[in-house]
């Protein structure tokens, strides 16, 4: 039992040594924060439970910032576990979306002048 009296400690170092397989983080980065990570292959028996959630949640989208709020797990044991699931083929690192670029102000502010009189 850990010191918190939680049967496992979500992120204690014993589970963040067995996630990553004893590997320490890798500089640079595989992947950023805002990356989107994409799911290209179905979870199979015998894969770590993670690796398998991971594949589960990313059939849409997602950050690897969320990936690793959702799995309670620091960004480094995340980049670790993507690292190897990128190598596999498992799954695809996709560049976030860009933000649109604004339009002109002119053209804004006649667009909002133009659904006021409606």
């Amino acid at each position: 039992m850990s010191e918190s009296g939680r049967p496992w400690d979500e992120g204690g170092p014993d589970r963040l040594y067995t996630v990553n397989r004893g590997r320490a983080p890798e500089e640079p980065r595989p992947v950023e924060l805002v990356s989107l990570i994409v799911a290209r292959a179905e979870p199979e028996p015998g894969m770590a439970p993670e690796a398998a959630a991971v594949l589960r949640m990313c059939r849409f989208p997602l950050s690897v910032a969320e990936i690793s709020a959702y799995l309670a797990l620091p960004v480094s044991t995340v980049g670790l576990l993507l690292a190897e699931l990128l190598g596999d083929g498992r799954v695809e690192a996709r560049a976030p979306v860009s933000a649109a670029v604004l339009p002109d102000p002119e053209l804004l502010q006649a667009v909002m002048h133009g659904l006021q009189n409606l």
